[in-house]
């Protein structure tokens, strides 16, 4: 696995060159409009065709129907946002959004969705069609933040694919794909990083049948081969996200790395960390996490809690097709928590399972270390044919990490009537942090305090917070946090981390 680094910042240094605000509104003209509030264009994609590179497009409230292609190449880079919150609607009943050519482009705030029932495939496509596949120019710098992206009809919500790379997706609301496919399907690309989103179904809320069919909320793939420039998707983070309220295929999860039976690994380099998984709903998964046919795969300080249910509880590592056998798969400083007391079984009843991990389907290269491990005070799983048991952890923790049950959970969808969200937040991020302060706090009395191994652990929490160099905590949660003066605090309920 390729060492990751970062430094927290604290910017003091203001912006070298001006920005120049341009407005679009549904009474726009783009004919007679020039861009200013008090004669704004109509359209976005006319807009984006006009501006300099630095610049800033408001979008007024209002719906806007139609495709929006973002093909133009920015140095610096542009913002579109919508003006107010959630209030501008981006609707088609075919590709809502397409980047094919673009970069340098960062959409926010905005409403995204599918018109309804006969839509297209896709709600969002990312994808490189900048000359032919391979070579060093290809779509990139492309983000999505604070977004309400939802309701496919037809396929998934996000695909980025076909050599796409540098790709942020941060601080979106995601609900309600279609069929079998995916929230976000990262698909023969490099270095995307999917953070301080959340991800949740909830297809009674937009008056659409669950027919128990769609498939996981994220998975890291190549479905193509060598096709493009990419043999495998490399370099993908997937970190500082909650996921709940599961109503997929019994045969999917969470998030699922590589899927196609491929020759080759479908996914190299994928560290997934400080996420919060939530079993609140009576609709059974496959496991919380799965890889196929992938090499350098890391897990860590993550807290999976409730009552999934599962076929297996934490992980599912197997082959399929023509797959490879998994290898370099770590798992470090997780929260495995069911205080129900029935981890790993599903609905129609069976034995308790941690893992499924046929031993043939991965290599030797793989460590469990760490870990907390909760089931009510009943007996851990174990099941002798699996790689992979709680009892393989050579430095486990086995306690309550005192977790609030996320059974009956609000479920967070957007309310454009009211202007809020269903559990009261005004913003995606306030949403966010709702959720990990009351599912993903540990309360007085864990056993997750100091026991994570500082060598193999992030060096933030799932808010964001920058943990200790030493006590470090199991799971997404640090109860105490280090200030950048070095003075270290346990009191962290008034903590707010405010996604740009």
């Amino acid at each position: 696995m390729l060492a990751r680094t970062f430094t927290l910042l604290v910017l003091l240094a203001t912006a070298a060159t001006a920005q120049t605000t341009h407005y679009v509104a549904t009474t726009g003209n783009n004919t007679t409009g020039n861009g200013t509030v008090g004669n704004p264009w109509a359209t976005i994609e006319f807009a984006v065709d006009q501006v300099s590179d630095g610049d800033l497009i408001l979008v007024q409230p209002g719906d806007y129907v139609g495709r929006v292609r973002f093909d133009r190449t920015f140095a610096q880079g542009i913002t579109i946002r919508s003006a107010m919150p959630y209030q501008a609607r981006l609707r088609n009943n075919d590709r809502v959004i397409t980047v094919y050519s673009g970069q340098g482009i960062t959409v926010e705030g905005f409403d995204i969705a599918h018109s309804g029932p006969g839509s297209a495939p896709l709600v969002i496509h990312v994808q490189d069609l900048i000359g032919p596949p391979g070579g060093t120019d290809f779509v990139s710098r492309i983000t999505f933040r604070n977004n309400v992206i939802h309701d496919s009809w037809d396929n998934d919500l996000l695909k980025i694919n076909n050599g796409a790379g540098d790709v942020l997706v941060e601080g979106n609301l995601f609900y309600n794909q279609s069929g079998s496919d995916e929230h976000i399907d990262v698909n023969s690309v490099t270095d995307v990083e999917i953070r301080d989103n959340v991800f949740f179904n909830d297809f009674a809320g937009s008056s659409r049948p669950n027919n128990n069919d769609t498939s996981g909320f994220i998975v890291v793939k190549d479905s193509n081969a060598d096709d493009d420039s990419n043999l495998g998707s490399l370099r993908v983070d997937i970190r500082r996200n909650v996921f709940l309220h599961w109503e997929g295929s019994p045969g999917s999860n969470f998030v699922l790395i590589g899927e196609d039976g491929q020759p080759f690994y479908e996914a190299i380099d994928v560290l997934v960390e400080n996420n919060l998984m939530l079993g609140d709903s009576g609709n059974d998964m496959r496991a919380a996490f799965g890889v196929k046919g992938a090499q350098s795969i890391v897990f860590r300080h993550n807290t999976v809690s409730g009552d999934l249910p599962a076929a297996a509880f934490a992980m599912r590592l197997n082959r399929e097709g023509a797959n490879l056998q998994n290898d370099d798969i770590h798992f470090w400083g997780n929260v495995w928590s069911d205080a129900t007391g029935t981890m790993g079984i599903p609905t129609g009843g069976g034995p308790l399972d941690f893992s499924d991990t046929p031993p043939a389907d991965t290599t030797a290269n793989w460590s469990l270390d760490t870990n907390v491990y909760w089931n009510g005070g009943a007996a851990l799983p174990f099941q002798a044919g699996e790689l992979i048991n709680p009892s393989d952890d050579p430095n486990p923790t086995v306690g309550d990490p005192v977790l609030t049950s996320p059974a009956g959970a609000v479920l967070p969808r957007w309310d454009p009537v009211g202007n809020l969200f269903v559990d009261g937040s005004t913003s995606i991020h306030e949403v966010f942090v709702n959720l990990v302060q009351t599912y993903g706090r540990p309360g007085s009395g864990s056993v997750v305090s100091g026991v994570a191994d500082p060598a193999n652990a992030p060096v933030d929490d799932i808010l964001g917070r920058p943990r200790p160099m030493t006590g470090i905590d199991a799971g997404a949660y640090q109860e105490s946090i280090l200030f950048a003066d070095g003075f270290e605090s346990g009191d962290t309920s008034s903590w707010s981390v405010t996604v740009p």
